[in-house]
């Protein structure tokens, strides 16, 4: 019978968690988990050894005070991974805290290990690729081009696909729904607007934000805007657009369950017609809903000449890196000004030729990202498999 010790310290991490976990009892029944993880891995069958949400910490600010506390987590992860002998360990994304227990794991027993989700070293940091084949055994990555660098380091890496490309898309009945409980007529252009998910780049990000739209809607007066806040800066969010032109609609997960609030962003993708959003994920769930888009970011000057002279590509967005075009227009740190970034969604909104353009990206990048195969969540417990009998 396979053993395995999974450890994720994020919801996202939970998320790929509990599909790997999912796959993995398809492919081999029986099989017995141990670990810590949050809902998702537990509805799947682990036993968190502590509540996942201790590790969901982000930023210097954030860490420092719990320091000594996320060290005992470590070295209690470790040690019950070294006495339990599982076939394998598995650290699923958060970095700093599962290379720092596979580190200990590894020094003190040849237990087999594996990451999930490469590190972004073909984007900047390309060191830590050979940093962590000094304690990772297998590699399971989420972008087609990232084994290269990996197995140049000598680990195992294997391709399993974005989980961007499971995720449940609203229908076009659902999406009508959605423009009439808002009272968006069918004609009318719905603009999504998505400033960030963290404090951070929401307070940095919004005004800009609305400052673009204000240049957008003198050209499309009859457009609306769409606002879904993540629900750690929903509060934020409703302040921050209170100035917005338009009376944009807040979607405002408080109050709702998880499910009802991700039915409605999800038809709101679904609905829109444009979106300005923030550097990120949302890139390919825009992608994935054949939403034209523009990306703006920024961030505190001295991260920006930090980041600036780190990263090695001349794009940060997911959907042009991926389909490798430059389709999706983007602002970045000092070009991250309201003029030009509503100068080209207002563009974007009337150039054809444009929109198409990023809608080919959008489904060559879904494509690649493993759309239209086997599920994510199954080909990496495939690879789990398969690297365990390669042993």
């Amino acid at each position: 019978m396979t053993r395995l010790f999974l450890i994720a310290g994020e919801p996202s991490g939970d998320a790929l968690g509990g599909a790997l976990m999912a796959g993995l009892k398809t492919l081999s029944p029986g099989v017995e988990f141990h670990g810590v993880g949050g809902p998702l891995m537990q509805a799947e069958g682990l036993d968190s050894l502590f509540p996942m949400d201790e590790l969901s910490v982000m930023g210097i600010a954030e860490v420092l005070p719990r320091y000594r506390a996320l060290m005992r987590r470590i070295a209690q992860c470790a040690d019950a991974v070294v006495a339990m002998q599982p076939d394998a360990l598995i650290t699923i994304d958060s970095p700093d805290f599962g290379l720092r227990v596979a580190r200990r794991v590894k020094a003190a027993s040849p237990i087999r290990t594996v990451h999930y989700v490469a590190p972004t070293v073909w984007a900047w940091r390309p060191q830590r690729a050979a940093k962590m084949a000094e304690v990772i055994d297998q590699v399971l990555a989420l972008f087609p081009f990232e084994p290269t660098y990996m197995e140049a380091e000598g680990m195992r890496c294997d391709f399993v696909g974005h989980p961007v490309v499971a995720e449940p898309l609203a229908s076009p009945e659902q999406a009508a729904a959605f423009r009439a409980a808002h009272g968006i007529a069918s004609d009318t252009r719905l603009i999504l607007a998505l400033p960030g998910s963290r404090a951070g780049e929401v307070a940095r990000l919004a005004p800009i934000f609305g400052q673009a739209l204000q240049e957008v809607l003198a050209r499309h007066p009859s457009a609306r805007v769409v606002v879904p806040a993540a629900p750690a800066v929903a509060a934020d969010v409703a302040r921050l657009i209170e100035g917005w032109p338009g009376a944009p609609v807040l979607l405002d997960p408080r109050g709702q369950s998880a499910e009802v609030a991700a039915a409605e962003k999800r038809a709101a993708f679904a609905a829109a017609d444009a979106a300005l959003a923030a550097s990120g994920t949302v890139s390919l769930e825009l992608a994935a809903n054949g939403v034209p888009m523009v990306i703006a970011y920024d961030m505190n000057w001295l991260s920006r000449k930090i980041i600036g002279r780190m990263l090695r590509l001349d794009t940060v967005t997911l959907v042009n890196i991926v389909s490798e075009t430059r389709a999706v227009p983007e602002f970045l740190g000092a070009a991250c000004k309201p003029g030009p970034i509503g100068a080209a969604l207002a563009g974007l909104m009337e150039d054809d030729t444009a929109r198409t353009a990023q809608r080919d990206a959008a489904r060559l990048t879904m494509t690649r990202l493993g759309q239209g195969g086997e599920a994510p969540g199954l080909r990496a417990a495939r690879a789990v498999l398969e690297g365990l009998a390669a042993e």
